[in-house]
C-alpha cells in the first residue's frame, strides 16, 4: 500500500494568492493539499494538517486557525520577510516557522538595480517619447541622470544588500553602507565604505537603497528628517518593506523637491489606494512587490518551503527556521 502523505494547508490553487499551478504537481508528490475552502467545509480535516504552506502571506495565520489545528508542527513562509506573522503567538502553540531568505537574494538584487537604472535614466519618460504619436523628432538636449561614478548608499548590508553592492560595483559606483554591524569582508571585496551613522550616508548618496528587514527599529527609518538630509538630486529606492518609509513625508519631499525621485517595489498598503498621491507623481516609479517574481526564484522558494516542511514534520532540524527573540 502507498504511504499516506502528510497534509498541508494551502489558501487555494491558482488565483492571486494561491499556490502556483505549475508547482502543484511537485507539491502533491510530498503532501496531501487541503485548501482553506475544504477545511471550512469539512472541519474534520483539521486533525490531519501538520504543516501550512504560507504562499503570498496566505492563508492568514491567527489564533482562530491555530486553535483548529492540533497536529500543526510548522509553517513554511514564502520569501525572506516574516513581518506578516505573529511569531510569538505561533511559538506559543509549539509551532515552528521557516522562511526562504536565500532563494530571493539574487532576483531581488536584480530588481533593485533595475529600479536604479530605470529611474536614473528616466526610462519611462523616454519610452513615452519614443512611442508617442506626437513625437516628430528626438530632442538632442533631452538628458537623464548618470550612474557610473555616482554614489550609492545602501541601508542594510545583509544578503540582498551585498548582492546589490556587487552589481553596483560593476557599474563603477562609489558604495556606502549603513548597517547594525560593520562588514569588513564586504568592504574589502567591494571597496565599500562603512557609515557609522545614517546621516553621513544620506548626505553623500546620489541614490539611497533601502534593503533592511522590517523591525520596530527600522519602521519609518526614513522620514521628514532624513529627506531633509538627502541631496535635492537624490533618488530613494525601496525594495524592503513599505513601512520602513514614512510615505506621507516621502510625498511631501517629492512634491517640494527635497529629493528628485523615488522608485518603490514596496508600499504600505499594497496596492496603494487609487487616490494615493504617489500614484500621481511623475517622479515616482511603483512596481508590484516583484523582487522574487521570476520563474526560477519562485521555483527555488517553493522547493525550500517543501524541504522546511518535511524537516519540521519529521522533527529534524529546520535549516531556515525563524527563531523567536
Amino acid at each position: 500500500m502507498e504511504k499516506e502523505l502528510p497534509a498541508a494547508l494551502i489558501e487555494e490553487i491558482g488565483g492571486p494568492c494561491g499556490v502556483m499551478e505549475e508547482h502543484v504537481e511537485f507539491l502533491k508528490q510530498h503532501f496531501t493539499l487541503i485548501t482553506m475552502k475544504e477545511l471550512n467545509e469539512n472541519g474534520q480535516l483539521a486533525d490531519n494538517i501538520v504543516c501550512i504552506y504560507n504562499w503570498a502571506n496566505k492563508p492568514d495565520i491567527n489564533s482562530a486557525l491555530l486553535k483548529r489545528l492540533p497536529r500543526l508542527k510548522i509553517i513554511a513562509s514564502c520569501g525572506a520577510g516574516v513581518d506578516h506573522l505573529d511569531l510569538k503567538l505561533i511559538s506559543s502553540y509549539g509551532v515552528k516557522v521557516a522562511n526562504t531568505p536565500h532563494a530571493v537574494t539574487s532576483s531581488t538584487a536584480d530588481l533593485a538595480m533595475t529600479l536604479l537604472l530605470v529611474s536614473a535614466r528616466n526610462f519611462l519618460e523616454a519610452h513615452q517619447i519614443a512611442v508617442s504619436p506626437h513625437t516628430d523628432c528626438f530632442h538632442a538636449n533631452w538628458v537623464a541622470g548618470d550612474i557610473t561614478g555616482n554614489t550609492l548608499g545602501i541601508v542594510g548590508m545583509g544578503r540582498i544588500g551585498y548582492k546589490i553592492a556587487q552589481r553596483a560595483k560593476a557599474f563603477e559606483m562609489k558604495i556606502l553602507y549603513y548597517n547594525r554591524h560593520r562588514r569588513l569582508e564586504e568592504e574589502r571585496s567591494l571597496g565599500a565604505t562603512y557609515c557609522e551613522n545614517l546621516t553621513d550616508l544620506l548626505q553623500q548618496s546620489d541614490y539611497v537603497m533601502l534593503a533592511v528587514t522590517l523591525t520596530p527599529a527600522t519602521e519609518k527609518i526614513i522620514g521628514k528628517r532624513e529627506f531633509k538630509l538627502m541631496k535635492p538630486s537624490a533618488t530613494l529606492i525601496n525594495i524592503s518593506r513599505g513601512l520602513v518609509v514614512d510615505q506621507d513625508a516621502l510625498v511631501e519631499a517629492l512634491q517640494v523637491g527635497e529629493i528628485k525621485a523615488a522608485a518603490l517595489d514596496v508600499t504600505y498598503p499594497e496596492p496603494l489606494p487609487r487616490n494615493h498621491p504617489l500614484r500621481k507623481l511623475s517622479n515616482v516609479i511603483v512596481t508590484p512587490h516583484m523582487g522574487s517574481a521570476t520563474y526560477n526564484a519562485r521555483r527555488i522558494i517553493m522547493e525550500d518551503m517543501v524541504q522546511n516542511m518535511i524537516s519540521g514534520i519529521n522533527d529534524r532540524p529546520v535549516f531556515n527556521e525563524v527563531i523567536v527573540k
